[in-house]
């Protein structure tokens, strides 16, 4: 491979910059949480120069973890971006969090990125969660090398940890997973690697060790995918170095092998890796771009018009919001002036300066490498930068020419689907608790903030607990705003179970002017999602016509307000059949309340029934937790409504669930899936809740 001395460009203090296109390479680290992607993005900062001494997670010295909440959790919670430079090449390095509730910042890094790197630990096996997220990047199409880490570790199994990458990542072709390095070991411990193609060994490794069925291997898999290759090796020619690694990078780039090397936790194999990134993972050029909406393709060119996305917004106490940008086309410099358009804008809007469009003009470029924010003079097609200051940003917000507006095509985001819901701790902390949500929404697109109308409670939904612990801990300690949490409302209604009358009577007559109503009303229960039905019977005028708007709007006041339990009333027909007036001491107020009076009586009179909100669930698990995600069902009271199957050993499980069973769903799904499963839900109707159920069932505060 390439000379291994490091370039220095990258060192701390001074940001690597690109000029052209082919000097880049944008890599996502991708694996589970204690993998040790974030130690390897650690040891490739080193191994390039760009850091004088290898952090660590657990003193929370990493370059990646820089925020407090990651050193107190001692795990990646944000998205982080480490450009080195090896070899003139500038590396972006994308370490995305490997917990599953931070999906979103992990498919933000996917967009950015133009190849994988997939972390997997030697000394833990490769588990559902780890297949899961190899099948996503699979999607997308993005190349993908294999890193082991903690090859150092004793108990460090090589051939084992290749076989299981081999079954698990192969996707039905084992021999598409190759090993480009060896690792050496000796007395239990990681001495050093060869390369394969080569032969040459790092570290400690002498002498090396035989390399011929690994080679050949290797050689005939690279051999396989280019015909002029092929023709070669069948013809019993000699392959030289240079002619393979050629061939390792076409075939890498089609997807056709995945090179796998060893690494230390030392920085062993991490110049290996930095090669193997340079000369067999794609540049900008090589990868298809973001369709846009509605207009021609986008070219990656930096004299061409500019076409950027937002991949992640933050917040930095001097600067304020910080948007990571990832430049398709053109080339961003300061001071330019930009046209931001939002996700849900379409081009004809968007060209018309419409709806979530703005322009800005561009403050400062700044590269980031941990906690420093380093100047740079300009961002061409294909690399990734800072830009401070994008006021009405959002993430995915696309950035063009004034002149000529482009929306990209947005990215899949997880859906939040555990629900909490908070208050503020105190009244200083209301006054500033919706900006500090605005505030929040604008940095993470995964958050859904609502007012709930019906139960009035101000609910986050997360995509799971270690999210909400981040929500809250930003909130406060990034926002100042305080806020606790409180239990979480399942909006439920009521009903009348039969048909019933009730009277109402309104009558104060003690002197000065009086109140006089008196209402007979008839209540039906009607079909589930009818809704409210008033119907006006009176006949003789015993009721004045004046009147008959004033008991139809206590009777609505009522239903608000409940008859039972304190739940809003519904699908209820309400009939006004008799009343009384007093020419004098009846009026609009009277009427109200006596229709009030009159709706409660009915309800005395009969069942009231409790509603529940019910919807349809959509599950997609694999294969092998099928029957446990069916038990857990049924035990929520689920009416399952089919299963088919999903490709990829995967099911799609098709059940109503009533939303009191769901609202820690969510978790327990991953839980009982080994983090595997998701869902999705649509809300659909209300149903009578079960008696014995609804009895248990506390009211609503008041």
């Amino acid at each position: 491979m390439s000379e291994r001395a490091p370039s220095r460009a990258g060192a701390a203090g001074r940001a690597p910059v690109a000029d052209r296109p082919e000097q880049l390479r944008n890599v996502v680290l991708v694996g589970v949480s204690g993998s040790g992607k974030t130690t390897l993005t650690e040891s490739l900062a080193l191994a390039a120069g760009a850091l004088t001494r290898a952090g660590r997670v657990d003193e929370g010295s990493t370059v990646s973890d820089h925020e407090e909440i990651e050193h107190q959790q001692q795990r990646s919670v944000r998205l982080s971006l480490v450009p080195v430079e090896w070899q003139g090449v500038k590396i972006n390095l994308l370490d995305p969090p490997g917990h599953a509730d931070f999906a979103g910042e992990l498919r933000a890094a996917l967009r950015a990125a133009d190849a994988a790197v997939f972390v997997v630990s030697a000394t833990d096996p490769v588990t559902g969660p780890v297949r899961a997220l190899w099948q996503e990047c699979a999607l997308l199409g993005l190349p993908r090398a294999i890193a082991v880490t903690h090859m150092d570790a004793a108990r460090a199994d090589f051939d084992a940890v290749l076989a299981a990458c081999r079954e698990a990542l192969g996707d039905g072709r084992p021999e598409s997973v190759q090993p480009v390095d060896l690792p050496v070991r000796s007395e239990g411990r990681l001495r050093g690697t060869v390369e394969l193609l080569s032969g040459e060994t790092h570290g400690q490794a002498q002498p090396a060790p035989p390399t011929g069925p690994a080679r050949e291997q290797l050689v005939e898999a690279i051999a396989g995918e280019d015909d002029e290759l092929l023709e070669r090796y069948v013809g019993g020619e000699p392959l030289a170095p240079g002619a393979l690694a050629r061939g390792l990078r076409g075939a890498v780039l089609h997807d056709a092998i995945h090179p796998l090397l060893p690494l230390g936790e030392d920085g062993t194999g991490a110049v290996d890796l930095l090669d193997l990134i340079v000369s067999a993972f794609p540049a900008p050029s090589d990868r298809p771009l973001p369709e846009p909406l509605g207009t021609e393709a986008v070219q990656v060119d930096p004299g061409g018009p500019l076409v950027a996305q937002v991949i992640q917004n933050t917040g930095d106490p001097y600067v304020g919001r910080l948007s990571l940008v990832r430049v398709f086309s053109g080339t961003l410099h300061p001071d330019l002036l930009v046209h931001l358009a939002g996700r849900s804008a379409g081009p004809a809007a968007e060209a018309a300066g419409g709806e979530g469009a703005a322009d800005e003009r561009i403050a400062g470029l700044t590269s980031p490498f941990g906690k420093q924010q380093r100047p740079v003079p300009h961002a061409v097609a294909g690399d990734l930068v800072c830009v401070s200051k994008l006021t009405t940003a959002r993430v995915g917000d696309t950035l063009s020419d004034p002149a000529a507006p482009v929306v990209l095509a947005p990215w899949e985001l997880p859906e939040p689907l555990l629900p909490i819901a908070v208050e503020a701790h105190s009244r200083s902390d209301e006054d500033k608790l919706s900006q500090g949500l605005a505030r929040l929404a604008a940095q993470d697109p995964t958050v859904r903030v609502e007012q709930n109308p019906a139960t009035g409670q101000l609910v986050l939904w997360s995509t799971g607990e270690a999210h909400i612990g981040v929500l809250l801990h930003q909130l406060g300690e990034q926002f100042g705003v305080q806020v606790e949490r409180v239990p979480y409302q399942v909006a439920l209604r009521e009903t009348f179970g039969a048909a019933a009358t009730g009277h109402g009577r309104l009558v104060k007559q003690s002197g000065g002017h009086g109140q006089y109503a008196i209402c007979e009303l008839l209540v039906e229960p009607l079909p589930g999602g009818t809704g409210f039905e008033f119907v006006d019977r009176v006949v003789g005028g015993a009721v004045p016509r004046h009147f008959i708007p004033s008991v139809e709007k206590g009777v609505r006041a009522q239903l608000e307000h409940g008859v039972g339990d304190g739940y809003p009333l519904v699908d209820v027909r309400v009939t006004l059949v008799d009343g009384k007036a007093h020419s004098v001491d009846s009026s609009d107020s009277a009427f109200q309340s006596a229709a009030a009076l009159a709706l409660r009586d009915a309800a005395a009179r009969t069942t009231v029934r409790l509603l529940e909100p019910v919807a349809e669930v959509s599950v997609l698990v694999p294969d092998e937790y099928l029957g446990g995600v069916f038990s857990d069902l049924s035990v929520r009271r689920a009416r399952v409504l089919g299963t088919e199957a999903a490709g990829a050993g995967r099911s799609l499980l098709r059940a109503e669930v009533p939303e009191l069973e769901l609202t820690r769903y969510a978790v327990d799904l991953r839980s009982l899936t080994h983090g595997t499963g998701s869902f999705t839900r649509t809300p659909l109707r209300y149903e009578p809740m079960p008696s014995a159920l609804a009895d248990k069932v506390a009211k609503p505060s008041d």
